[in-house]
């Protein structure tokens, strides 16, 4: 009986039970909620079923597969990896809901997700996933109409936006906000937010992990979330920003480009963005090592490797690791669900920006652009793009955006990278 009884007190339920666990209960409710968007409503499952499946894992009580404790401060705690015990003065570093678990002379056992974290906490899966992401990516469609570069740009304005709106507004609406940015400048959490705007996730992450590390859980999230969102939060503001006739506007066939011109493209920009913003260099030389193993024709065993094998497996891990920072401490406070709420504008602001410069540009082109493409300036390739060929061939079936889509689509993910290294340039 007394071994029964034992059991019985290390199972989930009897600690669901006897503590104070009702936030967890919560997340295991959104985790749910978003496995139910991944699965059954189809909302980019690649990305959105393996975030939810590790906010499961991790809000799962007693299952201690992600400790929070090991990156606190936004650093890996190397010697707690390494079965030092914890001592009384780093429990004093901790919040209280965190020293209130540990007491001194613990030692922890990292799990398996606190392994498969240190490639988001070091930045390596970013620029893995960039280098599939560049071997995946014809920049054709932006080659051949370079005006396109413009959308991708003015799509960034969210980036912008969202950093000078939480600057401003955050010290407002968030009570006791220095308690909770726990050391870390207000304007480098807002660089990181603001980061979101690009809508994309790896440089979310690669930026956040340098400049507010202890927010990496939130805005990663929400980075990653609202890109499965796509389909959803951008159509009611391309719709609301653009007339009728304007998303039925038919554009011709862009010309054919190059070997030569598919080859040289990614050194040229790799020479010119490391030499104007050498912070970005990771990921675009990431991106453009990608796209030249494609375009080179000679490297056809890499890049088959780096588009599927190594691609899928960065995903896996990359979501399960971004999905268990969302534990019900770190989620389920006010700065939290501001990040998120800031986020979604960012996302919102950054597909309005590439929207209005195609209408202005309109002004002056004799050949016009459907606004709809400048919705596709942010970086979710080829979601953005596809949503703008969906929009448009509602409006009118002979519309084939796709292609025309596909180059500011291309030109944000280079965009967001040079923003990111431009973040980091100025309050890294």
């Amino acid at each position: 009986m007394e071994a029964v009884l034992n059991f019985i007190k290390q199972t989930g339920f009897s600690m669901l039970a006897v503590g104070n666990n009702w936030q967890t209960v919560i997340m295991v409710a959104v985790a749910c909620l978003l496995l139910y968007l991944a699965i059954v409503k189809k909302f980019e499952p690649l990305l959105l079923l393996p975030i939810a499946f590790g906010m499961l894992l991790t809000n799962l009580v007693g299952s201690d597969i992600y400790h929070e404790i090991l990156f606190a401060g936004g650093h890996a705690h190397w010697d707690l990896f390494g079965g030092e015990p914890v001592t009384q003065e780093f429990i004093n570093t901790l919040s209280p809901k965190l020293a209130a678990t540990l007491k001194a002379g613990d030692v922890i056992t990292p799990g398996l997700i606190d392994y498969l974290y240190l490639g988001v906490k070091l930045g390596i899966y970013p620029c893995l996933i960039f280098i599939g992401v560049g071997a995946m990516t014809d920049f054709g469609p932006l080659i051949a109409n370079p005006k396109s570069l413009l959308l991708g740009a003015a799509a960034q304005l969210g980036i912008f936006v969202t950093f000078l709106g939480v600057r401003e507004l955050f010290p407002i609406i968030v009570p006791a906000l220095d308690a909770f940015l726990k050391g870390t400048p207000l304007e480098n959490l807002a660089a990181s937010v603001g980061i979101i705007g690009g809508a994309d996730g790896p440089t979310a992450i690669f930026v956040t992990s340098r400049l507010a590390p202890e927010f990496l859980g939130p805005i990663a999230v929400a980075a990653y979330s609202y890109m499965a969102l796509v389909p959803v939060i951008q159509p009611p503001i391309m719709k609301a920003l653009t007339t009728k006739k304007e998303r039925q506007i038919e554009m011709k066939a862009l010309r054919k480009v190059s070997k030569t011109e598919k080859i040289i493209f990614p050194i040229v920009v790799t020479i010119f963005v490391a030499w104007l913003v050498p912070s970005a260099t990771p990921l675009v030389g990431s991106l453009m090592l990608g796209n030249l193993m494609t375009e080179s024709g000679v490297c056809d065993r890499l890049s088959k490797t780096v588009q599927n094998e190594l691609m899928n497996i960065v995903t896996i891990f990359l979501g399960i690791s971004v999905g268990a920072t969302a534990t019900a401490n770190t989620f389920l406070s006010p700065l939290t669900l501001c990040i998120l709420a800031m986020g979604i504008v960012a996302f919102g602001m950054g597909t309005a920006g590439g929207v209005l410069l195609a209408k202005f540009m309109n002004l002056f082109l004799k050949q016009k652009i459907n606004p709809l493409i400048g919705s596709a300036g942010v970086s979710a390739v080829p979601m953005a793009a596809r949503v703008s060929q969906k929009v448009g061939q509602e409006e009118n079936p002979k519309n084939f955006l796709l292609m025309h889509a596909m180059g500011p689509n291309v030109a944000g993910v280079i965009g967001s990278a040079i923003a990111a290294g431009v973040l980091l340039a100025l309050f890294k």
